[in-house]
């Protein structure tokens, strides 16, 4: 289960209506509670994905490709940074969050494709630039096949504390 502040949920919605129609991307920082993952904060990460290496990769043209439209990358750089903050900071990396403009909550081949199974997986779908549903996902250990978990919104005053 992910426990997320309404605070935190609404900047990821902002996140998503802002990047529309291009996908956005972002970080989830919080903490563990046992089996739950305590979300205090959404941070906002540069989608670095760039077409022309998905075709290289691939061996397809590019114009095959889609854009920032239908994909998402977070840079090695930008994931080391993070990960060096977990380790002074002890707020850990919980997951990452993106949207799917103009299509359901979803994972995708893609998605699954780049995820790693310890992580939670938010995607908000955006439908003609409004934020819609929130879902979350973590891969299986297999790495084939996506499990909704659930989310839990709380107020701030639930948690306890102001978690944005």
């Amino acid at each position: 289960m992910i426990r997320i502040p309404k605070c935190v949920e609404e900047a990821i919605h902002t996140h998503g209506a802002k990047d529309y129609p291009r996908e956005c991307v972002g970080a989830l920082l919080g903490q563990l509670d046992g089996e739950i993952r305590i979300v205090q904060e959404a941070r906002p990460l540069p989608n670095t994905f760039d077409p022309s290496w998905e075709a290289s990769l691939r061996g397809e043209a590019i114009e095959s490709v889609p854009g920032q439209e239908r994909r998402y990358l977070v840079s090695p750089n930008t994931m080391f940074q993070l990960l060096r903050e977990e380790r002074k900071t002890g707020i850990k990396v919980l997951g990452f969050y993106h949207s799917h403009p103009d299509h359901p909550a979803l994972p995708s081949d893609f998605d699954r494709e780049w995820a790693s199974p310890w992580y939670i997986y938010c995607i908000l779908s955006v439908r003609r630039g409004e934020p819609q549903e929130l879902t979350a996902w973590q891969l299986n250990e297999a790495g084939d096949a996506f499990l909704e978990e659930p989310i839990e919104i709380v107020s701030v005053h639930e948690e306890g504390r102001d978690n944005a």
